[in-house]
């Protein structure tokens, strides 16, 4: 089974020791739910840090129908109002990073419990994008999700527009020179398998950082 849409808010989390616990049963209880149930949102899914991965700890991924949905009103309004549970737990983040993604290749085949990204900066201009895309869609991609063990992966893109939707709703500046991020999402049933492919993914593209999670907690419509 493929992701359930195109688009995905992908968000990568931390804090203090103390206030873990609340953190999860916040995120556990209330808040994945929470997404889940939003117009366009389809299925929402956690992940912890596997050994050897120091930063960021969590990482949650939301599946959308579109990245669009991600610059809805009522998603945005959302945002802007938050649960006082949310309010408490959010004013702990001692990290707190967010992509709205758009999935350009999908080649999942549902999900297992292993987890790994490969994160890098965009090549500059359409044609070294296209050139790259292509080659992921193509050769990296496949080479990487035919190795025993593996049973899924995808291209996502950060789009800036949408990122900043918040921002310019509330009235407040872009930040200036932005780049776009690109995420290699790579699956499989064990960590060191999956783990070692990402980290091999990485070592092909330029400045990028392989990051390994292990599956925590999932819910969808």
């Amino acid at each position: 089974m493929a992701l359930l849409g195109r688009g995905m808010l992908m968000t990568f989390t931390e804090v203090p020791d103390e206030h873990e616990q609340d953190f999860n049963e916040w995120y556990n209880r209330e808040h994945t739910d929470e997404r889940t149930q939003l117009p366009g949102f389809l299925r929402s899914r956690r992940y912890l840090a596997c050994e050897g991965t120091v930063s960021p700890k969590y990482v949650a991924w939301y599946e959308t129908r579109d990245v669009a949905d991600l610059a809805a009103p009522g998603y945005l309004a959302l945002l802007a109002d938050q649960t006082d549970w949310s309010k408490r737990v959010m004013g702990r983040f001692s990290l707190f990073q967010r992509l709205t993604l758009k999935v350009t290749v999908d080649q999942c085949f549902g999900f297992a419990g292993a987890y790994s990204l490969v994160r890098f900066t965009a090549p500059e201009g359409e044609d070294a994008q296209a050139a790259l895309r292509t080659h992921i869609e193509s050769d990296l991609l496949p080479g990487a999700i035919d190795k025993s063990g593996m049973v899924g992966g995808c291209l996502l893109e950060n789009d800036l527009t949408v990122a900043n939707a918040p921002a310019v709703l509330q009235g407040q500046p872009v930040p200036a020179g932005q780049t776009v991020e690109w995420v290699i999402a790579l699956e499989g049933g064990m960590s060191e398998t999956v783990s070692a492919v990402a980290n091999a993914v990485a070592a092909e593209l330029d400045g990028a950082e392989a990051l390994h999670y292990r599956f925590v907690f999932g819910t969808s419509r």
